[in-house]
């Protein structure tokens, strides 16, 4: 766990970590974790094998502890260390009885508690009985008093879901800024295509006063040469009859 707890620390001083997460690294007790991560707010223990609670730091900021599937029987009392702990997993353990959460009362904090696959479960009347015997939790195995379904209210997720509302008024404000821009490109380009439109619609006009132009032309030159051709043929009566008079 030692090694492990190095390596998550990537060269930062204890003090300035606050999320540490060190599942599956194999120990029964809890070695290496100091009082010195005097800022840790989120610790994650998931699946270590430990037995007991032995060597627990005080963790004076702490709020959210993962503890299950590993074999803590008893030593809740070692977490009265951590009194900002509002979020406690100890599902998959090997807690038989309502008595050894008789410490968590003292957690005046404790919000949402998980016991799921743990013997004390099976007691008659375990629900109720646990939520007398902690005041302040709100949430059982994800469901409160009412059987109500847990909502994700820890102190950590607001302040992660607070961070994510300012992401989402930047990019809305993004997305309104381009927007703009797609409307003003919309309508220059509306523009263009009237001003297309209006040059079309010219063109026909001048190719319409062209045609009608060269109408008239071709009309006057068939009156200039109609005259002509009667004269011809007149013409040409008249020495027909000529020549029948002979």
């Amino acid at each position: 766990m030692e090694k492990r707890i190095e390596l998550e620390k990537r060269g930062k001083n204890p003090e300035d970590i606050k999320e540490l997460i060190l599942d599956n690294s194999r120990s029964t007790s809890i070695v290496g974790l100091t009082d010195e991560f005097t800022n840790l707010e989120s610790l994650s223990l998931i699946n270590v094998g430990l037995t007991s609670l032995k060597g627990f730091p005080k963790l004076p900021n702490l709020k959210k502890l993962e503890l299950s599937d590993n074999r803590i029987a008893n030593g809740l009392n070692l977490l009265e260390t951590s009194p900002k702990l509002t979020h406690l997993n100890l599902s998959g353990n090997k807690i038989k009885d309502l008595e050894t959460l008789e410490p968590l009362k003292n957690l005046k904090n404790l919000k949402n508690l998980d016991l799921f696959n743990n013997e004390a479960t099976t007691v008659e009347n375990y629900r109720e009985k646990v939520f007398k015997l902690i005041p302040s939790l709100k949430y059982l195995d994800g469901y409160d008093e009412q059987d109500g379904e847990a909502e994700e209210d820890s102190d950590l997720d607001e302040e992660v879901n607070g961070n994510d509302d300012d992401s989402e008024e930047e990019a809305s404000s993004e997305s309104g800024e381009e927007n703009d821009d797609v409307g003003l490109g919309m309508v220059y380009s509306e523009n263009i295509d009237e001003m297309s439109d209006e040059g079309d619609y010219e063109a026909v006009e001048e190719e319409e006063d062209e045609d009608g132009i060269e109408d008239e032309e071709i009309e006057a030159e068939s009156e200039e040469d109609a005259p002509a051709a009667d004269v011809s043929r007149g013409k040409k009566r008249k020495l027909e009859d000529g020549e029948g008079e002979n």
